[in-house]
């Protein structure tokens, strides 16, 4: 039974002594150190620490709750896999942050059911704007249109080419092909 603490601090000018002072008093035999934005997805110190507690019975330490997770959602992913793995997780400066506990157990369950209640809220939120950008006719997605459909069927117009039209407007051909069959 391993007792691992994770220690992160966002940039390089920030120090992990006090942190590492804390998990060492708490009993951690191992700490994973790392200096890095917790925003970055690449944490490679943190991931090596997920891989190292794989046996039931181990326990991984943070100081805070924001030095080991982006967000309530990332959260919830992390402690899932530790408790795949019979793997528990304490968080020292928030006593009720223990799922060793059976009432660590039931505060982490809330939380994990108010981070899928944000995710729903941000999906639902973000499919109102997609519809009512639908219904004011705003296209969704990729690059604003740039191309001058009137010059372009102006000059077919006159009985230029394709490829004419398509360096006079200053786009590809099949851009041309594109406006002329709409």
């Amino acid at each position: 039974m391993a007792v691992v603490g994770y220690a992160r601090v966002s940039s390089t000018g920030q120090d992990l002594a006090t942190q590492i002072e804390k998990l060492k008093a708490a009993g951690a035999t191992k700490i994973f150190e790392e200096k890095q934005s917790g925003t970055d997805k690449g944490r490679p110190k943190l991931r090596e620490c997920l891989n190292y507690l794989r046996d039931e019975g181990d326990t991984l330490l943070v100081t805070k709750l924001d030095r080991l997770a982006r967000s309530a959602a990332h959260l919830h992913e992390i402690v899932e896999g530790l408790n795949a793995k019979g793997v528990g997780f304490k968080v020292l400066d928030d006593q009720s942050l223990d799922t060793t506990s059976r009432t660590g157990k039931l505060v982490f369950g809330i939380l994990a059911s108010i981070a899928e209640f944000e995710t729903a809220l941000r999906k639902e939120r973000q499919m109102e704007g997609i519809a009512k950008a639908k219904a004011e006719g705003r296209t969704l997605g990729g690059r604003p249109v740039t191309l001058d459909h009137d010059l372009i069927r102006s000059l077919k117009a006159e009985g230029r080419s394709v490829r004419q039209i398509a360096k006079e407007a200053g786009c590809s051909p099949s851009a041309v092909q594109k406006v002329l069959s709409n």
